[in-house]
C-alpha cells in the first residue's frame, strides 16, 4: 500500500511518528529501515552497545529491544484489526518492559537477531494484507486506529529511535 494514513485513522500523539515515514510502499519502507538498522548497528562493539548517554537512560541495546517490543505490540494490534477482530487496545508501560527485559545483558548480535525476527514477521503480515485489511479500523486509547496507521507507527517509531541513536549514541 502506497498511501499514508489519514489523521482520522490514529491518535494525535502518533503523528510524530507517522510524519517521519517517507513516501512509498510501507512494506518497502519497513524492509529498508530493517536493512539500514542492521548496517548501522551490526558492527558495534559490546562496549558501544552498552553505552548510555546519561545516567538513567537506556543502553543502545535496550533501545533496540524497545523498538522490537514496540513492534510486537503494534503488530498484534494490526493483526487483530486487519482480521476483523477490532477492539479497544490500550497502551503499555515502556519503562516496565525495558526494565524487565533481558536486552541489557544479551550480546548485541542476539538483540539484533530478535529485532530482525520481529521485523520479518511484520513484513510477511503487512505484505499479505489486502487493501480492505489495511483500511480496517479498531480503537486505541479511545481513538480510531487502522491497520495501515499501525504499520506506519511501527516504521516511524523505529525512525524516531534510530535518529536518537545516531544523535546521542553514535556521534563519536
Amino acid at each position: 500500500m502506497n498511501t499514508r494514513p489519514d489523521p482520522t485513522e490514529y491518535l494525535p500523539l502518533a503523528e510524530k511518528y507517522i510524519r517521519l515515514v517517507p513516501d512509498g510502499n510501507i512494506v518497502d519502507v519497513l524492509q529498508e529501515l530493517h536493512d539500514d538498522t542492521l548496517k548501522t548497528l551490526g558492527d558495534l562493539t559490546e562496549e558501544q552497545a552498552a553505552y548510555r548517554y546519561a545516567e538513567g537512560k537506556w543502553s543502545l541495546k535496550q533501545v533496540v529491544g524497545h523498538i522490537a517490543d514496540g513492534e510486537r505490540l503494534w503488530s498484534y494490534r494490526l493483526l487483530h484489526i486487519a482480521r476483523g477482530d477490532a477492539r479497544e487496545f490500550c497502551g503499555y508501560d515502556r519503562e516496565a518492559f525495558v526494565q524487565n527485559s533481558p536486552f541489557a545483558s544479551l550480546p548485541l548480535k542476539e538483540v539484533l537477531r530478535d529485532y530482525s525476527a520481529v521485523r520479518m514477521s511484520t513484513l510477511t503480515l503487512v505484505g499479505s494484507l489486502t487493501e480492505k485489511g489495511m483500511l480496517a479500523q479498531g480503537s486505541f486509547n479511545n481513538y480510531p486506529l487502522s491497520a495501515r496507521a499501525a504499520a506506519y507507527i511501527i516504521a516511524g517509531h523505529e525512525i524516531h529511535h534510530m535518529n536518537l541513536l545516531r544523535d546521542k549514541y553514535l556521534r563519536s
